[in-house]
């Protein structure tokens, strides 16, 4: 047999799509060429694939190699295509049966001496691996190829009864295993995978099991409790973790706001099966990569203030994600955001909002989810002692009100609670070894029945309503509704900001279990919009 195809996956925005590998085996002069819109690395394949079939003792053809990566119109990146170019020449060289390549899938980097190295992507792997298995299974027969043999599968596809199988480096295995609905197989190096593939007895590989979480030390989330003072600061913080909200905080330094957006992780709801799943596949296929330990955790990306818009919203040909994406279902920081690029900056209205970014370049385009909460931190002004009473502002009113134009209308305007974070008192201070604030687990609670509330009532957060559900959920009473109506005119808002002042709103009523918003907790929404006011 000179044509061998195989089965693999890219790792495109977190989906790995599937890519098919056909390698074909023709006369005429030796060469070894591959198609299909591969870069750089996966071109420089033709060397380590050569080298490792020699060194493990198989029999390269002299022969005219062809290898098409399919679909032709998807870029593709990484050495993990090593493994699936090897076996597809084994397979067509005849020195590994054929069949055996049936319904699995390979992804691998290989090593010169043919070991098989580590490589990202293994997780978002498995989760297309499982999905294409299930919407295989889930088919009918009417869905079969022309021509198929009855109460065979058709071409390509796997039989009702059978699992997906996905092979990967050993090193890989562990975390794609955590993925249900596919067995996963880890191998150490080619001639040991290819002994299983040829069903030598003793050389069978077992499906790797998933790691026992329950055995890995639980991830050190910062805890309320250290933070001193800031009583209006820990209540904000827990209304943003109940409705989702986006969260800006003013003040000096020193006042705890780095430490304050530390611990808003340890106050959002356990992530759902589905979320967990989501936020992984997406680590994993990133550079950033994904270990079992970060399993269920809720992501929490600092970026420096001198990232570009590539780095923070996503970028590249082909395009990859950023750290809003990085942040999907956690908490993306941003500290002193003044200090930020205001271009980039402005790059973060669209996705703030739609929880969603698209990435469009020549060549292709790519949708990421951004649905993280975003928390903020700035001073008053440049000396970032505006407004202290011992005098040490040297700032103008023009230099301060310069700094602050650095943020546009546009994007405040997106950001639900806006607080003025005041300094620490020196009494506040001395009394931090006897003063105990409440731990994050209690708020914690608060935060889990508020949300289940909202998930019971519309399905989403109150921060994801849209224009109609506000008026439909966060209606206030006769009183809340009037002192809403005179806030709104007294400070100019803007349609988006009165209706975002509603849904902080409706979410300190879900705190407290009332059925609509009162006007006292319209009044405490409307502070958490009033700190941009007094400076």
């Amino acid at each position: 047999m000179s044509l061998a195809v195989v089965r693999s996956r890219a790792p495109a925005s977190g989906r790995a799509p599937e890519v098919t590998v056909e390698v074909h085996l023709a006369n005429g002069l030796p060469s070894f060429s591959i198609v299909g819109l591969p870069d750089l690395e996966v071109r420089e394949s033709r060397e380590r694939v050569r080298a490792a079939l020699q060194n493990c003792g198989f029999d390269f053809p002299v022969r005219r190699i062809t290898v098409n990566l399919a679909p032709a119109d998807l870029p593709k990146e990484s050495g993990r295509f090593d493994l699936p170019i090897a076996l597809g020449i084994l397979a067509a060289s005849g020195q590994i049966p054929a069949e055996s390549l049936l319904y699995r899938e390979f992804a691998g980097e290989l090593s010169l001496t043919g070991a098989l190295r580590p490589m990202r992507g293994a997780f978002a792997m498995a989760c297309g691996t499982a999905r294409s298995g299930a919407a295989q299974s889930g088919g009918d027969s009417a869905s079969a190829s022309p021509g198929a043999i009855a109460g065979e599968p058709a071409a390509g596809q796997m039989p009702p009864e059978r699992t997906p199988q996905l092979y990967l480096p050993a090193a890989s295995a562990a975390e794609a295993a955590l993925v249900p609905g596919v067995d996963v197989y880890g191998a150490v190096d080619l001639p040991t995978l290819c002994a299983h593939l040829a069903g030598a007895p003793d050389a069978r590989l077992a499906p790797v099991a998933a790691p026992n979480l329950a055995d890995t030390a639980p991830a050190v989330v910062p805890d309320m409790a250290d933070v001193i003072g800031q009583r209006g600061a820990r209540r904000a913080l827990e209304v943003a973790a109940a409705g989702g909200h986006h969260v800006l905080l003013i003040g000096p330094p020193g006042a705890g706001k780095s430490m304050l957006a530390a611990r808003l992780p340890g106050l959002l709801p356990p992530m759902t099966d589905d979320e967990a799943l989501s936020s992984a596949a997406l680590l994993s296929a990133s550079r950033v990569g994904f270990t079992p330990a970060q399993w269920r955790q809720r992501p929490f990306r600092a970026p420096h203030h001198s990232s570009s818009a590539a780095a923070l919203v996503g970028g590249r040909n082909p395009p990859q994600p950023g750290e809003i994406t990085l942040a999907h279902l956690g908490v993306l920081f941003l500290d002193e955001l003044p200090e930020f690029d205001r271009a980039v900056l402005e790059t973060l209205r669209e996705p703030l909002e739609a929880g969603r970014i698209t990435i469009s370049r020549a060549a292709l385009q790519a949708d990421f989810p951004a649905a993280c909460q975003l928390i903020a931190a700035m001073n008053p002004c440049p000396c970032g002692w505006r407004g202290d009473p011992g005098g040490r502002c040297r700032c103008t009113r023009e230099i301060a009100a310069r700094y602050l134009r650095k943020l546009s209308g546009p994007l405040l305007d997106r950001i639900d609670i806006q607080l003025e974070i005041p300094a620490l008192t020196p009494a506040e201070l001395s009394a931090r070894a006897t003063t105990t604030g409440e731990a994050s687990a209690a708020i914690a609670r608060r935060v889990c029945a508020a949300r289940e509330r909202q998930l019971i009532r519309q399905g989403k957060t109150n921060r994801e309503l849209d224009g109609r559900e506000v008026d439909e959920v966060c209606r206030p009473d006769a009183a809340g509704e009037a002192l809403l109506r005179e806030a709104g005119e007294r400070f100019g808002w803007s349609a988006r900001a009165y209706y975002r002042v509603l849904k902080v709103a409706r979410t300190i009523a879900d705190l407290a279990g009332a059925a609509m918003p009162s006007a006292a907790q319209i009044a405490e929404a409307i502070q958490y919009r009033r700190a941009f006011g007094s400076l």
